[in-house]
C-alpha cells in the first residue's frame, strides 16, 4: 500500500462525517489519496456524498471523495472497508424492539430475539460483501462497525476468507471513563477487557503501569451508570453496560414499557434531524444534533486500526477475533472480545483477562445462542433460530419462543431470502 482507497460501505449513515474527520486528524500518518463512499440508498448517498465534500474542504482535505450504487466498484483495489449498514434501517429495529416487549422481554437492537432478527438479515448481506472482497481486494481489511459486531465476525470468519477486523467502541469505555472521573488521558490508562461483544468484563486496570486503589476503581466504575456501582463491588470487575439488560432485566423492560417511544423511533426522528443539516448547501460542519445519537468513539477506534496496519505501529486494541483458545471454557471457533496487540502482521489476541466464575455460565450460554444464531442465519433454518432462543439467557421459555419466531420471521421475511416462508 502506498496512497490508501478507504471505502465505506452504509456511507449513507450518519457517522460517516465522523471518519472523515479521524483521518483528517492522522493526515499526516495515513495517505488517503481515494474514500469512495457505498450505499443502497441513492438519496441519502447523494445527501451525504456533497456534504462529505464540503467538510472536507472546511477541514483542509485533499482526497478524492467518490460514491457508488455499485458495490463491485466499491470494493475493487480497497485497502480497508469500514462497513456501517442496517439492513431493513431503523424501521425494522423498532420492530426489533417492540414485538419482543410485547412478551415482556427485552426489545433491544443487538442483544435477545430482536438483536437475534438484526443478525439474520445482515449476515447474508455482511458475507456477500466479504466474499466481493476475497475477489476484488484479497489483502484489504474489512473493518466492521455493523451490530451485532460479534456475530457478523463470527460468520465472516467461519464462512469465508476475508480478513476482517470486528469493532464496538466499547473497547475504549473505559479509557473514557477513567478520562472523565480522574482528569487523565487515555494513553496512561490499560486493563484487561474479555469476553463477547456486548458480554464483557474488565479487570486488572492500571495508570501508568501501576494497579489503580480501590478508590480510583470505584470511580472509574461509577461512571458506568447503566449498572449498579454494589453490584460492581460484588463482581469486583466492571461489567459493560448492556449486561445492565441481565443483571437489571426486570427493571429495565419495565423502563423502556414505560417511555413513549423505543430507541430506534427516537433514532428516527434524530435520523431526520440530522440529514435536514446534511441535505442544507450552505452546510459544511456536523450537526449538533448528532451527538445525541450515541456511538461515540466509533471514528477513533477505526482509524485507530488502519494506522496500526498501514503504518505497522504496535497497538493495543480491543478487537473480535476467534477464540483459539483464549478463553478456555468457549470452543475455538467462538468469536470472541478480547484485547489485541495489532501491527501489520494482522491481528494478535493476548493473554486472556480475568472472568469471575460466576459469569462463566452467563457468557458460555450467550455464546451458545450466538453460534447458533450464526448458522440459523446462514441456512435458513428455522429450528435453529428456535434453538438459539432457547439457550438465550434473555429468552428461554419454549413457550415464548413458540410464539416469537413466527412473528419475528413474518415482520422481517422480505430481508430474509435465506428463509422459505
Amino acid at each position: 500500500m502506498s496512497d490508501i482507497k478507504f471505502t465505506i460501505v452504509g456511507a449513507g449513515s450518519s457517522y460517516t462525517p465522523e471518519l472523515l474527520e479521524e483521518l483528517s486528524q492522522r493526515r499526516e500518518e495515513l495517505p488517503v489519496r481515494e474514500i469512495m463512499l457505498y450505499d443502497i440508498n441513492e438519496e441519502r448517498l447523494d445527501i451525504m456524498a456533497g456534504f462529505c465534500k464540503r467538510f472536507a474542504k472546511h477541514l483542509g482535505m485533499e482526497v478524492d471523495i467518490k460514491s457508488t450504487l455499485d458495490l463491485d466498484k466499491a470494493l475493487y483495489g480497497a485497502d480497508f472497508v469500514d462497513t456501517q449498514i442496517r439492513v431493513g434501517g431503523n424501521r425494522q429495529r423498532v420492530l426489533d424492539e417492540k414485538i419482543p416487549l410485547k412478551y415482556h422481554l427485552v426489545g433491544q437492537e443487538t442483544t435477545g430475539a430482536g438483536g437475534m432478527m438484526k443478525a439474520m438479515r445482515t449476515i447474508p448481506v455482511m458475507l456477500d460483501v466479504a466474499r466481493k472482497m476475497e475477489e476484488l481486494s484479497p489483502t484489504g481489511w474489512l473493518i466492521n462497525y455493523t451490530n451485532p459486531t460479534g456475530l457478523v465476525t463470527e460468520a465472516v470468519t467461519r464462512y469465508t476468507k476475508a480478513n476482517i477486523a470486528g469493532f464496538c467502541s466499547g473497547g475504549i469505555f473505559p479509557k473514557m471513563w477513567a478520562k472523565r472521573s480522574l482528569g487523565i488521558s487515555y494513553d496512561r490508562v490499560q486493563y484487561d477487557y474479555a469476553g463477547l461483544n456486548h458480554m464483557n468484563f474488565i479487570s486488572n486496570i492500571t495508570i501508568d503501569g501501576r494497579p489503580v486503589t480501590e478508590d480510583e476503581f470505584l470511580k472509574i466504575a461509577g461512571e458506568n451508570t447503566d449498572v449498579d456501582l454494589e453490584l460492581v463491588k460484588l463482581l469486583g470487575v466492571i461489567p459493560s453496560p448492556y449486561l445492565q439488560y441481565y443483571y437489571h432485566t426486570t427493571e429495565k423492560v419495565n423502563k423502556i414499557l414505560s417511555r413513549p417511544r423505543t430507541r430506534g423511533e427516537e433514532v428516527m426522528l434524530l435520523e431526520k434531524e440530522v440529514y435536514d443539516a446534511y441535505a442544507d448547501q450552505n452546510n459544511f460542519l456536523k450537526p449538533a444534533a448528532l451527538s445525541k445519537r450515541g456511538g461515540g468513539g466509533y471514528s477513533e477506534v477505526a482509524i485507530g486500526f488502519v494506522n496500526a496496519i498501514y503504518n505497522n505501529i504496535d497497538t493495543a486494541m480491543v478487537v473480535n477475533v476467534p477464540n483459539n483458545g483464549a478463553i478456555k471454557f468457549l470452543p475455538d471457533t467462538a468469536v470472541v472480545e478480547i484485547g489485541c496487540l495489532v501491527n501489520k502482521r494482522g491481528i494478535s489476541p493476548l493473554n486472556v483477562a480475568n472472568i469471575p466464575e460466576m459469569c462463566w455460565g452467563l457468557i458460555s450460554a450467550v455464546k451458545n445462542y450466538e453460534q447458533l444464531a450464526v448458522e440459523s442465519a446462514v441456512e435458513g433454518n428455522v429450528r435453529k433460530a428456535k434453538l438459539a432462543l432457547l439457550a438465550h439467557p434473555l429468552v428461554r421459555e419454549y413457550d415464548l419462543v413458540e410464539k416469537l419466531i413466527p412473528e419475528l420471521l413474518e415482520a422481517n421475511k422480505m430481508y430474509l431470502p435465506q428463509f422459505k416462508f
